[in-house]
């Protein structure tokens, strides 16, 4: 197990300083089995964060997304979190003005997580495969530049599937309804 443990560490490192020695920007640690986000990245990419615009940390073992994160990748304008055990975000997902693409899919969401409806040049949102039920329907209506809300494999309300162009000026992904069983 240590040696494994070993090989992910070292896997990781290994992508933060390509990141780093090449300027991308990208930082690409899918499945990397990351429980939390190594606090030692932050140090190690002090020089280059301005410059990062892509993260994704799709496919890990990751439980939350702190606040620090946040605030140090101000400038991210895609942000992949697919397949871990996410159930909320930090409030200040508010403050990344330039996110266009967020990917949720896959996570524990129970809830819409709100603090989206307020990130202004928010396009796309991929909410695919959580246990969401209720979404503000008020507030997505006022989300100016979005373009694509993924809420498909969720057990969202017959309100939600009312929502239909014009009501909501983007794409709203749903699965089909289950048909109703004959008794």
């Amino acid at each position: 197990m240590h040696k494994r443990m070993g090989e992910a560490v070292a896997r990781v490192a290994r992508k933060v300083n390509d990141t780093v020695e090449n300027k991308t920007d990208s930082l690409d640690l899918a499945n990397c089995k990351l429980m939390t986000f190594p606090v030692g990245i932050y140090k190690a990419m002090r020089s280059v964060t301005e410059g990062i615009h892509r993260i994704s940390l799709a496919n890990n073992e990751l439980k939350s997304i702190t606040s620090r994160f946040v605030t140090t990748f101000s400038q991210l304008t895609e942000l992949n979190l697919a397949g871990n055990y996410l159930h909320r975000l930090p409030e200040e997902i508010t403050s990344l003005r330039r996110l266009r693409a967020i990917d949720l899919s896959r996570n524990r969401f129970r809830r819409f997580p709100e603090p989206l409806a307020t990130v202004p040049a928010l396009e796309t949102i991929d909410l695919e495969e959580n246990e969401i039920a209720e979404v503000p329907t008020d507030k997505l209506a006022s989300m100016a530049l979005l373009r694509s809300l993924n809420l498909r494999a969720n057990p969202v309300g017959p309100e939600v599937r009312l929502l239909v162009r014009p009501l909501v000026p983007f794409d709203l992904l749903l699965s089909p309804e289950e048909p109703v069983p004959k008794a």
